[in-house]
């Protein structure tokens, strides 16, 4: 490798140690340090956060939260892609490219807008109480675990049904008329010859969404529901507001391996299917 071509690469590793790797070596060294009575490094750390009931409930918080979530994620689009794909209407592209505009809103604002309808002062609860004499707020769902679940459902969705649309644009319509021709009904059309079609970009958009949820913060807070704290709501909580560090940086050293095996799942997904099945995610 010749001098200047060393030159051009200096420059951008240097930025990416600086942005990435040096905070990433920051964040092992205060996991794997021992207290000061013990001194030096050690996996100790990570056997007290494990063992720990609080970080074994976040856990479990996170995984059931990122498997509604793909789980309503991967029906909803399939629906939707399904509709806008093989029934269109007046407006359909319209609708399409409005729903993929969710991509590039902050998770926070949707969560606002459901707080608005939701909430306890929401526009639900504010029916119920003025016009039908009802003495309490009658919806509650929003501050719960299946609130948190609708609201990554609603965000996460357009990573399912980009993929999904830019499949079924590829789709040989013939099949579906084939298929009516010879008495099949739309149910079994959907089962045998639309849903296979659709399966590639649907583990492409599940994997994705999957990756997404298990990171996701700000609908979990800005939401606030009782009790349910998810891995990065417990770094925050240590990090913020107890100020404990080292249990901060080792249960995000733990996310961050479940991230990157997420992270891993996905990119095999979508090398072994082509990237033609990835549509523009």
């Amino acid at each position: 490798m010749s001098k200047t071509s060393k030159l051009w690469i200096a420059p951008p590793l240097v930025v990416l140690a600086a942005v990435f790797f040096y905070p990433l070596t920051l964040i092992a060294i205060e996991a794997f340090h021992l207290d000061q009575g013990a001194g030096g490094y050690g996996l100790a750390n990570f056997a007290r956060v494990l063992g720990s009931v609080l970080f074994q409930n976040a856990l479990i918080h996170t995984i059931v939260i990122a498997l509604m979530a793909t789980a309503g994620c991967l029906l909803l689009g399939f629906v939707l892609a399904v509709i806008l794909a093989f029934l269109p209407f007046t407006g359909s592209a319209t609708v399409a490219r409005l729903i993929e505009t969710y991509i590039a809103l902050p998770s926070f604002l949707l969560t606002l807008a459901f707080t608005f309808i939701y909430g306890s002062a929401g526009i639900l609860n504010g029916i119920a109480v003025k016009h039908w004499g009802m003495d309490e707020p009658p919806v509650h769902f929003l501050y719960s675990m299946a609130g948190v679940v609708l609201a990554e459902v609603t965000a996460f969705t357009p990573f399912v049904l980009r993929p999904l649309l830019a499949a079924f644009s590829q789709f040989d319509s013939s099949q579906i008329e084939v298929a009516a021709s010879l008495g099949a009904k739309p149910w079994r059309i959907v089962r045998s010859i639309i849903f296979p079609a659709a399966l590639p970009a649907l583990l492409v958009g599940g994997s994705l969404c999957l990756l997404l949820t298990v990171n996701e913060f700000g609908i979990v807070l800005f939401i606030g529901a009782k009790g349910v704290i998810t891995l990065p709501m417990l770094i925050y909580g240590k990090s913020i507001q107890e100020g404990d560090y080292v249990s901060a940086c080792t249960i995000a050293l733990i996310n961050i391996v479940i991230s990157l095996g997420l992270y891993s799942l996905y990119n095999r997904v979508v090398n072994g299917l082509g990237k033609e099945h990835a549509g523009l995610v």
